[in-house]
């Protein structure tokens, strides 16, 4: 092993630890035990729409525009039920990735007001995010939940109450960064943008060839909603073409999107990433290095995709998601827990 591997590797299995260390107070069986509490909590009616068998073809059924959505949503939701389902969110995400979630449905009054201005029709609601169950909670079995509305679209699958899977996972902010109002300056998903930037700007005119993407910028991520997705090629700059202080900048642009996870959830995806191989993640970048200039960049390894997109409405408007191409929603741990049922 190189001693560039040894940096990188050193610090994915830094960041591993630490996020083991604080994962004692989320675990499958907190999943269960508040969506358990969420369900209770509804009137029966209430409980109907949000919830589906396990094997529903809606659990598939996922994006991350403005459309209509099956579930429970929050507008319909007394003040202990908002609350309950808060306390599921909770459970699978940091407490960044849960300001995050809960900023972005916020944003929405923004995006409202400034569509209006300009004669857009699309509703704009911040209570119009929906929450679905799958199956039964428990810690046997199968189960599966998902939070999702505009730009925001998270699911999870539970299995025998000890794995789970978290992907797909998709955060987008329009306005990317808010230009007037009282809330002029915030930017949700700063960091996403401004991690994978710091990244291209460090490589030098060779690996800046190797990195790039020829084409036009893409005017979304690539692979949309797609419910099974395959790597994306060229995928770019490997890591071990990189140096130290450049692999340092690649982990911390991809520790942008564990850290927005549950602390175990965010161990488990960097352990999936060293089992993988650190020098075979690649990074790849299109179009601009200016802020507010159309731009796009994935990182890519062998079991996992990010893909970040900010070309539209002036370059303003990010897309932003982490795919596993193997483990979205559970396939991977659903086929395991297969070989050790009898049917």
């Amino acid at each position: 092993m190189t001693s560039r591997t040894l940096v990188l590797s050193s610090l994915v299995a830094a960041a591993a630890i630490a996020a083991a260390g604080r994962a004692a107070d989320k675990s499958p069986a907190t999943m269960a035990a508040a969506a358990t509490k969420f369900l209770g909590g509804l009137t029966n009616a209430q409980r109907q729409q949000a919830s589906f068998p396990f094997d529903s073809d809606e659990r598939l059924n996922w994006h991350f525009v403005p459309r209509v959505r099956k579930g429970l949503p929050i507008k319909v939701m007394s003040e202990a039920q908002r609350q309950q389902a808060r306390d599921l969110l909770k459970t699978g995400l940091s407490q960044r990735g849960f300001l995050t979630a809960t900023s972005i449905m916020d944003l929405e009054t923004v995006l409202g007001d400034l569509e209006r201005r300009t004669g857009g029709t699309i509703a704009r609601d911040p209570e119009m995010y929906f929450f679905s169950v799958f199956g039964t909670p428990s810690d046997r079995g199968a189960w599966a939940w998902r939070v999702e509305g505009h730009h925001v679209a998270l699911n999870f699958t539970i299995v025998n109450g000890e794995f789970v899977a978290a992907s797909p996972s998709f955060f987008g902010s329009n306005p990317a960064e808010v230009r007037d109002g009282p809330k002029k300056g915030l930017r949700i998903l700063g960091q996403e943008e401004d991690a994978g930037r710091a990244v291209y700007l460090s490589l030098d005119p060779q690996q800046r060839k190797t990195a790039t993407l020829e084409g036009a910028v893409p005017r979304d991520i690539l692979t949309e909603a797609k419910v099974k997705i395959d790597p994306l090629s060229p995928a770019g700059i490997v890591a071990s073409a990189l140096t130290p202080a450049q692999r340092d900048l690649m982990t911390r642009l991809i520790e942008v999107y564990t850290g927005a996870m549950a602390s175990d959830l965010a161990a488990e995806r960097i352990a999936r990433l060293q089992k993988a191989g650190v020098d075979k993640v690649a990074f790849a970048w299109a179009g601009e290095t200016e802020r507010f200039k159309p731009h796009y960049y994935r990182v890519q390894g062998p079991t996992f995709l990010i893909e970040y997109d900010n070309t539209q409405n002036d370059a303003n408007h990010i897309h932003s998601v982490w795919r596993d191409f193997d483990g979205d929603f559970g396939r991977d741990l659903l086929r395991e827990h297969l070989k050790t049922v009898a049917h």
